[in-house]
């Protein structure tokens, strides 16, 4: 069985060696030593101001919301996972949808003032499979009308743009370190900012609101992670560059396989002073048909693809309805292929020579 993606472990003896410590401290939670590593250790990595390890990444993006105090609309896109909708509406809010670019599949900046009114309180982009959104121009346009910007960085740990992470743009970039991300933690995620205002508020948000055991700063919510799930992500850290370098290498096989196929799909086209993280491998076919032709046939041989992502979140069935044709027409025929660690160019030959077959039929 090959599935879209297979979850990178270190060996079993490092996480262990940590998790000794733990037990002998008994600190499982609440701040623990090694969860605050994690987060120094983060911050040196990525060269970010302040950096907060928390649950997940979907309750990075709620907690951004309510840092940020918004309110009424976000302008936001409708080619992401849906979390990235879902976070809006469960604080009350209402996404207002702006179409896509068709070569990059990121928010189109182009569009992005036209849907701006006097509710507009911030624009919610996703950089989408770790392709940066065009954030010279969102910032702009954000500066110009006094929005807040939160940039959705789930797929993007490793990214680089401008010489800098991606994490650096924006008043807030949030983070997933779930089990299927580039880096993980098995569970977890992250909230980013270089304010030093908003992390102080963000401090206290993501721990119940506590300032001492007797004593609120304001509300709050459960957002803080564990030392078990800390200890997974210390493992790993340093081991990123040989994971994306051996990602860039099976993603260029793909790319050299799939040129001849190149008049009939096509791929995303990744921006210029881009260093990209390989995180995803998505191909876009000519029609839903031989999108569906492709991925039965892939099926067939215990080949596991994932229409990411699908469907396009205005169509969802707690959105009013605002179209988006380009999201909608990508969303309906793109299919993310396996790339994974650990994955060999022997099942690529194999995943692309059924796609191949499957086009022609």
């Amino acid at each position: 069985m090959i599935n879209v993606t297979k979850t990178y472990l270190p060996p079993i003896e490092e996480y262990i060696h940590l998790l000794y410590g733990v037990w002998d401290r008994v600190h499982l939670t609440n701040n623990g030593p090694l969860a605050l590593e994690l987060e120094k250790q983060l911050k040196d990595y990525l060269g970010v101001k302040h950096l907060f390890f928390v649950s997940n990444g979907t309750i990075a993006l709620q907690i951004a919301i309510k840092a940020l105090d918004l309110k009424g609309e976000i302008i936001t896109t409708p080619f992401s996972y849906v979390a990235t909708t879902s976070s809006i509406v469960w604080e009350n809010c209402k996404p207002k949808f702006v179409d896509i670019e068709p070569d990059s599949f990121t928010i189109d900046a182009d569009k992005i003032e036209s849907a701006i009114n006097e509710n507009t309180s911030a624009i919610m982009a996703t950089h989408v499979f770790g392709i940066p959104c065009n954030v010279n121009k969102i910032k702009a346009i954000a500066e110009k009308h006094n929005l807040k910007v939160i940039y959705d960085a789930a797929h993007s740990f490793g990214v680089n743009y401008y010489d800098t992470s991606v994490f650096n743009y924006g008043d807030i970039a949030t983070a997933s370190f779930h089990a299927t991300k580039l880096f993980h933690t098995v569970e977890g995620g992250a909230i980013v900012t270089n304010d030093d205002d908003l992390a102080h508020k963000i401090s206290y948000m993501k721990s119940f609101g506590h300032k001492g055991q007797e004593s609120f700063w304001g509300v709050g919510i459960n957002g803080k992670n564990s030392e078990v799930h800390a200890a997974m992500g210390l493992c790993l850290l340093s081991k990123m560059p040989d994971v994306i370098q051996e990602r860039k290498k099976l993603s260029e096989y793909y790319d050299t396989l799939l040129a001849p196929l190149m008049s009939k799909v096509y791929r995303p086209v990744i921006p210029g002073d881009t260093e990209y993280n390989y995180a995803y491998y998505p191909v876009v076919f000519e029609s839903e048909e031989k999108l569906l032709q492709v991925r039965d046939s892939l099926n067939a041989s215990f080949i596991y693809p994932r229409r990411y992502f699908y469907p396009s979140l205005n169509t969802l069935n707690y959105i009013s309805d605002q179209p988006a044709p380009v999201s909608e027409g990508i969303s309906s025929k793109i299919l993310c292929l396996p790339l994974y660690n650990g994955l060999n160019e022997r099942e690529i030959e194999q995943i692309t020579t059924i796609i191949a077959a499957a086009i022609k039929y």
